[in-house]
């Protein structure tokens, strides 16, 4: 069997291939490729934390997040990191540090978000994709846990950068 792309969009695609089991049987399995991501931590020089307030047409409500977006094709992760940072906060960073990555939805979706903190912020100029509307925001770790207790952060990227970032030590 070989692979069969049932649809393609944008830089994602769901596309059906065998795949061999641990326990030797072949199945045939689709999933949703996509190109990866990165999610961006920012800290700024009083330890608060640089989200973004953007509006979501799928869920049709406004999330609090922390900057991301996709890579490009071929495209450097860092750069990506870079890129994403100035494209929705309007910011740069003289000092990051990788934390690994995510695997989002594993059970359906290849996607793998690297993480990043980025610290030693300036102002630079970004520019925002077509299809977002973004506020930026600054609030205090102490915020930040209150939003998260009370459902206020719901975004799982967000959510897990966060903790991984608290547990390291970053925050």
């Amino acid at each position: 069997m070989s692979i069969i792309k049932h649809y393609q969009w944008k830089c994602f695609s769901i596309e059906e291939q065998p795949h061999l089991l641990p326990d030797g049987r072949e199945i045939s399995y689709t999933s949703i490729k996509h190109p990866g991501a990165v999610i961006i931590i920012p800290i700024d020089s009083n330890g608060d934390l640089v989200l973004v307030h953007q509006y979501r047409p799928s869920v049709n409500q406004w999330l609090f997040e922390f900057p991301a977006g996709t890579l490009e094709a071929e495209e450097d992760i860092f750069v990506c990191a870079q890129r994403e940072l100035a494209e929705e906060t309007n910011l740069a960073a003289s000092q990051w540090q990788p934390l690994g990555h995510l695997l989002p939805v594993p059970s359906f979706c290849d996607e793998i978000q690297y993480l990043y903190v980025a610290q030693g912020l300036s102002a630079t100029q970004g520019v925002l994709d077509d299809d977002e509307i973004i506020n930026v925001v600054t609030l205090s770790v102490s915020e930040v846990e209150k939003k998260i207790v009370n459902n206020e952060i719901q975004d799982n990227k967000t959510l897990a950068a966060f903790l991984k970032a608290r547990l390291l030590g970053f925050i």
